[in-house]
């Protein structure tokens, strides 16, 4: 597999898969489901440029669980996979102790 390196403050997001059956048990088609907004970070550049010169690194790191805005990511394809990549400024919220869900 190819490796993406994200620049700046950018990171490289693996969506995770949505839920498919409501709480009463009926099965959603996925042109019906809306796309989860939690994925796992995959990589993350070095962080942005501060005007002192200095880098100021990003606050996540691979293997995090986090919560994005629903039109913050830009989606890419490498190798086959859907990617997305999101401005640090974009992530609400990383989640703390989940359990990681991989997408198909």
């Amino acid at each position: 597999m190819s490796s993406i390196r994200p620049l700046q403050d950018r990171v490289v997001v693996r969506r995770l898969d949505s839920e498919t059956t409501t709480a009463g048990g009926i099965v959603l088609p996925d042109s019906a489901a809306d796309k989860p907004n939690q994925g796992e970070v995959v990589s993350v550049g070095p962080g942005v440029r501060l005007d002192n010169g200095e880098t100021q690194a990003v606050a996540v790191k691979p293997g995090d669980c986090i919560l994005f805005g629903k039109y913050s990511p830009n989606e890419i394809t490498v190798d086959g996979e859907e990617l997305l990549i999101i401005k640090e400024a974009d992530i609400l919220a990383v989640i703390e102790n989940a359990s990681l869900e991989k997408a198909a």
